[in-house]
């Protein structure tokens, strides 16, 4: 199964503390000034069913999930997410940007943790299903994400990863980033904020043009 790609689904994508909220906020902003039908998400989460496995993910207060079970958690909650928020979206026309996507799983589950990028594709085509037409990866070195990450407040159990993981994290979405160069943008998140975001809606404002 050959995965579907929607010009019009826009995943954020970037390692703790790259603001993407920042960003986000600025291309929602974008897009409803332009009046599309438009659909913010993230994941994990996006249905009621997918956000409670969101809590199970991210809570410190039970057993860690192995790597096998935080990865089909994951998809879980994705399975739920595309069937129920995204597609329908997609499909009435709408444009959708997420908050994280099936890149994450890649860089998360499957570099840092060292699962099983086979399994990990096959349950992207099987489950999922469908793939963004632009990826934007806010790039910013580990020591000075993880900063501003937990000058935040309490870590959830991914923040609260130790500094290799999330250099594997890094890794990861480099990596992506390198093997599909037309998909993805990258944009260098040391920057202030506001630069930061004032390139990430250069490029959505170029995507929409193009795909208008």
């Amino acid at each position: 199964m050959t995965l579907r790609s929607y010009p019009r689904f826009i995943t954020l994508e970037g390692g703790e503390g790259a603001g993407k909220s920042t960003v986000l906020t600025a291309l929602r902003d974008v897009l409803a000034s332009q009046a599309h039908d438009l659909v913010v998400t993230r994941e994990p989460g996006g249905t009621p069913l997918a956000e409670q496995i969101r809590g199970l993910l991210l809570d410190t207060h039970h057993e860690p999930p192995t790597t096998e079970a935080e990865l089909l958690l994951v998809f879980a909650a994705r399975a739920q997410h595309v069937r129920e928020t995204i597609v329908p979206a997609l499909e009435r026309g709408a444009w959708v940007i997420s908050d994280r996507f099936t890149d994450a799983s890649y860089a998360y589950q499957g570099t840092a943790r060292g699962g099983d990028m086979a399994f990990i594709g096959e349950l992207e085509r099987r489950v999922v299903g469908i793939a963004p037409g632009m990826t934007l990866l806010l790039d910013v070195p580990v020591a000075v994400g993880l900063q501003r990450a937990r000058g935040r407040g309490a870590a959830d159990r991914i923040e609260a990863e130790r500094e290799d993981f999330f250099e594997r994290v890094r890794e990861g979405y480099l990596a992506r980033a390198k093997a599909e160069p037309a998909r993805f943008r990258v944009i260098d998140a040391t920057q202030p904020a506001q630069d930061v975001a004032t390139q990430a809606v250069a490029h959505l404002r170029e995507w929409i043009g193009a795909n208008a």
